[in-house]
């Protein structure tokens, strides 16, 4: 097998490319997790789960002029480019945006699948942090637990708050100051 040049002299960008073609796939949503492309296809309890948090974060959401949703997140510099279950981010941020960045957001929220667990729990634990996303909210639906991640930097979160069992109120940080009632995963 052949590897590709390594100066790219025809002009193309491999990681622009790629997540250009990405972006223009038809139906399904992809994600790319390291270099390999990754089908987002959730389930109903899956969905639950982050419509549940949603609902939670919602109404603070809106009073600081946030939208809750989980558009695409661009990790520039790497073969990633991810779809949160969900996000809390700036209106205006997200207006006209096709991407945008993980420090973009205020909190970010990922709900574990079988197929994902390991995931979620690591690798975007390590990227998000890396990218600078100031919250991380990990729903471990195989563990039943919540874990939220705070203080980002190079070498990942510095901080973490649990992990709690379901049952157990989280609080979110400022500038949510809410607690979020986690009986209901």
């Amino acid at each position: 097998m052949s590897e590709a040049p390594a100066d790219y002299s025809n002009g193309v960008d491999p990681e622009r490319a790629l997540k250009y073609a990405l972006q223009h796939i038809r139906g399904d949503r992809a994600q790319i997790i390291e270099g390999v492309i990754e089908p987002v296809s959730p389930t109903w309890d899956h969905e639950t789960a982050a419509e549940t948090i949603r609902d939670q974060i919602r109404a603070r959401a809106r009073e600081l002029d946030c939208v809750t949703g989980s558009g695409n997140l661009d990790l520039p510099g790497s073969s990633n480019w991810y779809i949160p279950d969900l996000a809390v981010v700036p209106a205006a941020a997200a207006k006209g945006a096709g991407a945008l960045l993980p420090a973009d957001t205020l909190l970010v929220v990922e709900v574990t699948s079988e197929s994902n667990a390991e995931t979620d729990r690591v690798v975007k634990r390590r990227r998000y942090a890396e990218y600078g996303a100031p919250l991380y909210l990990l729903v471990d639906r195989q563990e039943r637990s919540v874990t939220l991640y705070s203080e980002p930097g190079q070498l990942g979160y510095t901080r973490a708050d649990g992990p709690h069992p379901y049952g157990v109120t989280v609080r979110l940080p400022e500038p949510f100051g809410l607690e979020l009632d986690t009986s209901s995963l």
